[in-house]
């Protein structure tokens, strides 16, 4: 019986379900207004679509190693800098678990009261921020006691997350053009010319490094491709079917990016909805959606009280989608990356203790050190003394740096992947050596850039606290993974 092989359609839709976030509308909206569109434009030309492409010929050619992205760095450029990348990789999910389990506590509190109400929540006298860092402790530590016992059915959950999100995209869509329609075309963020879609309304990103620095905003909305990368070998025609889909894919998903923040600028008159101080890159999806309802019952000659249900009805299924979403990702992601770097990994640069599997196949003792890691992190970042606003601002910065710099990794390895010889490659789109080195350059100067504006702009204004936090994830994974890899290898000389 021969395997049912991916379609055109079906990869389509695989890369879409994959890469496509409605947050990263609301936070793009946010940062950039209309101008966040030229960069998810940008983003997608000159990262997106190359590194799918390149992406694609490391999982053909590696397709038998069950490694993910370790197995690709260590048959390029060795096994020692594919475990320092490969821990940077991981650290990123480390700090997506942080910035998470602090994140969750909105779309719950807002499923719950209508709004978000975080900012107003105290344990023992103690600040909101310092709260929600209790709180996303003890989350931590209730999802790491669930996943070690294989309770893995939590994790459906996602999948009736990601149909709740996909609702709430379509009922978005539909209220924002109803809207529009019924408001004889005008917009509660007025186009004034070109001016509207390069300067943004925030006065946060009015410079030029300011404005480069979106960039990792822009990538982290696209990020997600290296996990397609394994998936070419159970296509029909891969060499003609992946790139097509991937083209088609690209150009679906920056419309969609493109089009949804557009749609925000209807509803969301920038200044007078987010400029108020009362909205974080924490709570914005829900402000916005709360929003989108009142003005539509406005639209609708609804009553003042009908049209304020309305909004709150809106905010309290956008928290209830993102809530439900958040924690199915959470049971996957709490095992499935560390699982795969430790099972994938050379066995001889860890201790026994971190590669043993306990009776449901969890690696055990590794997933609690994750856990503490991550306790550690959110405790020194919510205690170090930040406003609710900049503490959101510093988890979305970790999180954006700490996706975005093992593409720089599985950049720069990719010209020595192609100069490998003896290499079985099913599937090839970089043919040429000029077209490898120079396509990698460029990516590799997008990634630097993006990332190296990020680090700077906070230091320009003097907000040395954001700017320690966000370069802080890669610098400090990658000097434990250097360090932890020295120690064992003078280990392994000894014996």
């Amino acid at each position: 019986m021969s395997k049912k092989k991916i379609t055109l359609v079906g990869l389509i839709l695989m890369i879409f379900t994959t890469i496509y976030g409605f947050a990263n509308t609301t936070v793009a909206y946010e940062q950039m207004g209309y101008a966040s569109i030229i960069w998810y434009v940008l983003a997608a030309i000159l990262f997106l679509l190359p590194t799918a492409m390149m992406f694609a010929e490391y999982g053909s050619t590696f397709k038998d190693a069950h490694g993910g992205i370790y197995s690709w760095l260590a048959g390029s450029i060795g096994e020692e800098w594919a475990f320092i990348g490969t821990f940077i990789w991981l650290s990123s999910w480390i700090i997506w678990m942080m910035s998470t389990a602090s994140k969750v506590w909105i779309p719950f509190a807002t499923t719950l009261f209508g709004h978000d109400t975080t900012q107003t929540w105290s344990f023992f006298g103690l600040s909101s921020t310092k709260t929600i860092g209790l709180l996303a402790i003890l989350w931590i530590i209730a999802v790491t006691w669930f996943a070690v016992r294989g309770m893995d059915s939590i994790s459906k959950i996602s999948s009736v997350g990601g149909i709740f999100v996909s609702l709430l995209t379509v009922i978005f869509a539909i209220a924002s053009v109803t809207v529009l329609i019924l408001n004889g075309g005008h917009l509660a963020q007025p186009v004034t010319g070109m001016h509207s879609f390069i300067q943004s309304p925030n006065p946060d990103f009015q410079s030029p490094i300011a404005l480069i620095s979106f960039m990792v905003y822009a990538v982290f909305a696209y990020a997600g491709t290296e996990t397609l990368g394994g998936v070419t070998d159970n296509m029909h025609e891969p060499e003609k079917t992946f790139p097509r889909g991937l083209i088609i894919s690209t150009l679906v998903i920056t419309v969609m990016y493109s089009l949804s923040i557009f749609l925000w600028g209807i509803t969301a008159n920038w200044h007078s909805v987010l400029g108020n101080g009362h909205v974080n890159l924490g709570n914005i999806t829900y402000v916005l959606m709360a929003n989108l309802g009142v003005v539509l019952g406005q639209i609708l000659h609804l009553s003042a009280a009908t049209s304020t249900i309305l909004g709150t009805t809106f905010a309290r299924f956008a928290g209830l989608s993102m809530f439900m979403a958040y924690m199915g990702s959470f049971f996957v992601l709490i095992y499935s990356p560390l699982k795969s770097f430790i099972m994938g990994s050379n066995p001889n640069f860890w201790p026994t203790k971190m590669t043993k599997l306990n009776k449901k196949g969890m690696p055990g003792f590794a997933m609690w050190t994750q856990a503490v890691i991550v306790a550690v992190l959110i405790f020194f970042v919510t205690f170090g003394g930040s406003s609710a606003k900049q503490f959101y601002v510093i988890l979305t910065n970790m999180g954006n740096i700490s996706t975005s710099f093992p593409y720089i990794f599985l950049v720069a390895a990719f010209p020595f992947f192609k100069r490998k010889k003896n290499l079985e490659r099913p599937f090839e789109i970089y043919t040429k050596r000029w077209m490898t080195d120079t396509i990698s350059i460029i990516v590799l100067i997008v990634l630097v850039l993006g990332i190296g504006f990020t680090v700077v702009y906070p230091i320009l204004e003097h907000d040395y606290v954001t700017a320690f936090w966000t370069i802080i994830g890669p610098i400090f994974f990658g000097a434990i993974a250097w360090a932890f890899l020295a120690y064992q290898s003078r280990k392994l000389k000894k014996s």
